[in-house]
């Protein structure tokens, strides 16, 4: 094996060995104990929890369907007005942690929100939205708002796949046109809608933030949160984070059997030669359509708008909009003393985390396209297991790990200062992005040139730094926004790893601010606009450098 190789080949088992399989044993070995997993499925409490967040992952990958499919259907088969922006129009959930989301939904849906103003004023309300089994419907719509960009980007990009050749034969054979959706063009991109549809079951699952800040606390990941103070004298949160990642693997593999037939269909995607003639919608019917792109935005991007309008709000009770406005909040967010710390911290930790996976995942890109071997589908798999592992997992492991082994409490002293474990925990979750990035870069670099610079007597390192990473570095770029972008916004690794004020990062000191009395949501919200500002950036340079090959981030 040649020396570089093995080196990378090293240097990427040291770094998962640390930091996901330890952490996953940790959990593991202490959480599947059958007397604990007996006494955690026997009580009530936990039950209900885990029953809970399997219907929320339910309806909310149900809602994204419906929301998600039918857009992507539009884009890939008409022209109409306004198409060359609906993509980036669609992204706009994607620049705003759904728990932060929340607090706009609540502005809205509240007892003394705009809805029930509304109704009011017609003597219909107020009806309570957020109580009772409305709690439940609010988490599985503000999650499904949040992440049915994740399933639209991956039917897009399999759409773009499909030989249309195959639905003209089907159209010639006497197929209508539902029969043809149904029977060929679903078939066809089952693997984009198992990618989509599985991230987006997993993601709900083990959400944490949302029906956190929601307070809906009969859900297991917020069981697991409140169980972290009692983490050294209690093992019923290792059994809770072992029943969490069991159930993840399940769902995972129940939805790859029910999207993908057993494996079936996958070789059936194919490129046209030609690609689709869109058909051009004009008149009526074309804004119809771009009006289906309108409403879906404007509903997702409703949480948004409350949240800005809350960070400029003077006063915002009982009315449909503030009664006045004022730039108070983000004077008193700034002036917060765990406010500036926590950009800090964040940048910090965000930085470290992409420098790791620069350093991990070129190397992987280069395994899987270049030097590929019999091992590569599972080192494929091994690359993508941090998107089926939820972060509160991955988190809740880390603390396992040094909890389990002191020499390790020693080295990451996760009380006084995570740094390390979080910077570590934002890496390996945001590491199949860049690494996905990197490799459609490498397939679309031609390999000759990098054989001509090596017969020319480079060596390989020095044609990896002066051919491969010149051509691919759009690709690097874009998975480096990703992995910063969302490390900075990271929610579950943050509010679980972070205990001490002096560590928040930015998502943490969100939720502290949110829980203040008095001006604290507001200042929250302020606190949230500069967050959702940022994102926008980071996400529509990616879409500017990927286009449609943007929804290949997103699968495993």
């Amino acid at each position: 094996m040649k020396p570089l190789r093995l080196m990378f080949l090293v240097w990427l088992g040291l770094f998962f060995v640390m930091f996901m399989a330890v952490p996953l044993y940790a959990v593991l070995s202490r959480g599947l104990s059958p007397a604990l997993i007996v006494e955690a499925l026997a009580s009530p409490f936990y039950r209900e929890g885990l029953l809970n967040a399997f219907k929320i992952a339910l309806v909310t990958t149900c809602l994204v369907f419906l929301i998600a499919l039918p857009p992507a259907l539009l884009f890939d088969r008409y022209e109409f007005p306004g198409k060359s922006l609906v993509n980036g129009l669609m992204m706009i959930p994607m620049i705003l942690p759904p728990f932060v989301g929340a607090l706009g939904f609540q502005q809205i849906f509240g007892h003394y929100g705009v809805v029930n103003t509304l109704l009011g004023a017609f003597s219909l309300g107020p009806v309570d939205w957020l109580g009772g089994d409305g709690r439940f419907y609010a988490v599985c719509v503000i999650e499904a708002l949040h992440l049915y960009p994740i399933l639209y980007l991956n039917v897009v990009t399999a759409l773009a796949n499909v030989d249309p050749s195959m639905e003209e034969a089907a159209r010639n054979l006497g197929a209508g046109r539902w029969r043809c959706l149904s029977r060929v063009t679903l078939p066809l991109i089952r693997p984009g809608l198992f990618a989509g549809g599985s991230l987006v079951l997993i993601w709900s699952f083990t959400e944490l933030g949302t029906p956190l800040m929601l307070g809906y606390n009969r859900v297991t990941t917020v069981q697991i949160f409140n169980g972290i103070t009692e983490l050294e004298g209690n093992p019923m949160p290792y059994a809770l984070v072992a029943l969490l990642l069991l159930f993840s693997g399940g769902l995972y593999a129940a939805s790859r059997w029910f999207l993908k037939g057993g494996g079936t269909d996958g070789a059936m995607l194919m490129k046209g030669a030609g690609g689709r003639a869109a058909k051009s919608l004009t008149g009526i019917r074309g804004w119809l359509a771009a009006g289906v792109f309108g409403l879906i935005t404007l509903a997702a991007g409703l949480p948004h708008l409350a949240l800005v309008a809350m960070a400029f709000s003077a006063d915002w009770y009982g009315t449909v909009l503030p009664s006045g406005w004022t730039l108070l909040h983000f004077q008193g967010a700034l002036s917060h003393e765990i406010v500036v710390p926590s950009i800090l911290n964040s940048l910090k930790y965000s930085s470290l985390a992409m420098l790791i996976c620069v350093a991990t995942g070129i190397p992987a890109a280069l395994l899987l396209v270049r030097w590929k071997s019999r091992w590569t589908p599972v080192f494929d798999l091994m690359i993508m297991l941090p998107l089926a592992v939820p972060g509160i997992v991955i988190a809740f492991g880390y603390l396992g790990m040094c909890a389990r082994y002191p020499w390790l409490n020693t080295l990451f002293d996760p009380v006084n200062n995570p740094t390390l474990l979080l910077a570590a925990a934002y890496a390996i979750r945001r590491l199949p992005y860049l690494v996905r990035a990197v490799c459609a870069g490498l397939e679309q670099t031609p390999v000759v040139l990098e054989e001509a610079a090596r017969n020319l007597g480079a060596s390989r390192l020095t044609a990896l730094r002066r051919i491969t990473i010149p051509l691919i570095a759009a690709n690097v770029v874009v998975g480096v926004l990703f992995v910063f972008g969302f490390s900075m916004l990271e929610v579950s690794d943050s509010l679980i790893l972070a205990q001490k004020a002096a560590t928040y990062p930015i998502t943490k000191a969100i939720f502290e601010l949110s829980q203040v009395l008095g001006q604290g949501t507001s200042m929250a919200c302020a606190f949230g606009v500069w967050a959702m500002l940022f994102l926008a950036c980071t996400l529509g340079a990616a879409a500017i450098l990927l286009g449609r090959k943007l929804g290949s981030l997103f699968r495993f």
